[in-house]
């Protein structure tokens, strides 16, 4: 139980620290407290709606009571299994923007603009375009990480692409590329019909070579001496043993779960540690704030026509779909459903970006919840940089308790503004012609909601997050009070310790996160490994030239 690293958390950035540091020749103990990812809930792209609704697969965390959402408790699904949140994800594939890394950079996060970490984004991936196009010379080509396009059979796939170009909306062949702004097919992490997760792009190979192994436990604290992280404390088959690093401890269990474990470990707000009794070894103010995330609506029109999956959303029709994807990982199981996406600027002055759009041929909730009028479709919109700050904090010293974890969503008067605007411009989007053959009516909010009052009474019930929780332990300059890691990751105040997750990240990107998080973990393996980073790339990304001035 000795290793030279010692990462908690087989997840997104985990499973490729494993990969990275045992390539190099370097011993790696991965931590993970969930089980094994086999089996078809987790395996079939089209299932995504069961393993992040299973507790098997997931932590089954929910936020505090939301007092701008009328008390709501919201689900935040974490991944308790091989391959983390990789593992229960949508498998939606988005880098950010570039300007999301230029602001890391801006503040503190030196190292880590968008020229920084492009070169790591095409380290990882190995990208096929399906026909549909795309930017080549953007894209990696011989990572461990597939990124594919869905097929984009149905119909209406297109015609919500043609209707952001018949509302003024700029196309793009390729979000990941140079021009995020605009229309275009929606990129996933499927290879030949597969999730392919962390733990089947990164793990499995890592734990072929004889210098990985996976010990299965749960993470109670980071072991300190004289100020140095010399191990982990797991509790294993009914007993606490002590995993010990040579070299660091890196933590990669998530937003919610690697504060907590530095707060277990002393590390953190000093007077909330004292209040739960844990002695202070690093007073970090930092740990557990900073909390963000993305929410979503789901605004859905009842179809003219009977395309839409519904027609599938039956006993036979799952029947069939599973059996062709059991027998020839083919047909509709072999794609999320999610093909084509948007990104657009909500108003004039804001130079890139801020609403995301999923689209789906079908109106249907997360938990699998069918619209109840049948034939549907729907966009997932949302604004993309909402100033709401929420925190996780420990609710006991006990390692097996949840934290208590307050999103704050919707706390600023602008969130509501963006909210409505995302409404709006996505009842434009389905006015268009393009949409004319197909559109029944409105299902939700409803064509009678219009004034601003109205609109905030649906945001407030029906708003849900896009599970893209982030920033508790922040990246910044040594010297910042509030930062928890350094540009390197490593734990202020604490030698031998790194943190290398979404929950470094100062503030959240543009788009779904599992993309970032990766790359995280493969930026942090040099850092860890003590090489120079990877060369910078000179790309520039495409920015609206009218963008001071227009909306689109």
């Amino acid at each position: 139980m000795i290793a030279d690293f010692v990462i908690v958390g087989a997840g997104s950035a985990g499973c490729a620290l494993a990969y990275r540091l045992s390539e190099a020749g370097a011993s790696v103990l991965i931590i993970e407290h969930g089980g094994s990812d086999i089996g078809p809930f987790i395996q079939m792209p089209a299932a995504l709606s069961y393993p992040m609704n299973m507790g098997r697969y997931d932590w089954g965390y929910y936020s505090e009571p939301e007092p701008h959402l009328n008390g709501r408790r919201l689900a935040c699904p974490r991944g308790k299994v091989i391959g983390g949140s990789s593992s229960i994800n949508g498998m939606v594939y988005v880098r950010g923007h570039a300007l999301d890394f230029d602001h890391w950079e801006s503040v503190g996060a030196t190292g880590w603009g968008f020229a920084d970490v492009l070169p790591y984004f095409k380290r990882m991936e190995s990208w096929e375009d399906g026909g549909h196009g795309g930017d080549a010379a953007w894209r990696g080509s011989g990572g461990p990480l597939h990124v594919t396009r869905g097929p984009r059979q149905n119909p209406l796939y297109a015609a919500f692409v043609e209707a952001g170009k018949q509302a003024g909306y700029p196309l793009t062949d390729d979000y990941n590329g140079h021009q995020q702004e605009g229309f275009g097919p929606m990129e996933q992490t499927v290879w030949q019909g597969r999730r392919w997760s962390a733990a089947n792009a990164y793990l499995r190979p890592a734990l072929k070579r004889d210098n990985c192994r996976l010990v299965r436990g749960l993470a109670c604290r980071v072991v300190l001496e004289d100020g140095r992280a010399v191990g982990v404390e797991i509790e294993r088959k009914g007993s606490r043993q002590i995993v010990r690093a040579r070299r660091e401890v890196v933590l990669a269990a998530s937003s919610i779960n690697s504060p907590k474990l530095l707060m277990l470990s002393g590390i953190g707000p000093a007077a909330h540690l004292r209040d739960h009794g844990i002695e202070v070894r690093a007073d970090r103010p930092g740990v557990g704030a900073n909390l963000q995330d993305h929410l979503e609506i789901y605004l859905q029109m009842a179809a003219s026509q009977p395309i839409t999956l519904f027609k599938h959303w039956n006993i036979w029709g799952k029947a069939w779909i599973g059996a062709q994807w059991m027998l020839g990982k083919s047909g509709l199981g072999a794609s999320n459903q999610f093909e084509s996406a948007a990104f657009i600027r909500s108003r004039a002055g804001v130079k890139y970006p801020d609403i995301q759009y999923h689209f789906l041929p079908m109106a249907v909730r997360y938990d699998g919840q069918a619209a109840a009028e049948g034939h549907g479709f729907q966009a997932h919109v949302g604004p993309m940089r909402s100033a709401s700050r929420g925190s996780v904090t420990l609710h006991s010293a006990a390692p097996e308790a949840a934290p208590v974890i307050r999103f704050n969503y919707m706390s600023q008067p602008q969130d509501w503004e963006d909210f409505r605007t995302c409404i709006r411009l996505t009842r434009e989007i389905f006015a268009q012609p393009a949409f004319a053959p197909f559109v029944k009516h409105e299902i939700q909010p409803g064509a009678a909601l219009r004034s601003d009052a109205e609109l905030d009474g649906f945001i407030a019930d029906n708003v849900e997050s896009a599970y893209h929780p982030c920033g508790t332990c922040r990246m910044g300059r040594a010297d910042d009070p509030d930062a928890v890691v350094d540009p390197q990751g490593r734990v202020i105040g604490v030698v031998g310790l790194r943190v290398a997750d979404s929950s470094i990240f100062p503030r959240i990107t543009n788009g779904n996160i599992n993309a970032p998080s990766i790359m995280v973990g493969e930026k942090m393996s040099d850092h860890l490994l003590e090489r120079t980073p990877l060369a910078r790339a000179n790309d520039q990304m495409w920015v609206n030239p009218a963008w001071q001035v227009a909306q689109r």
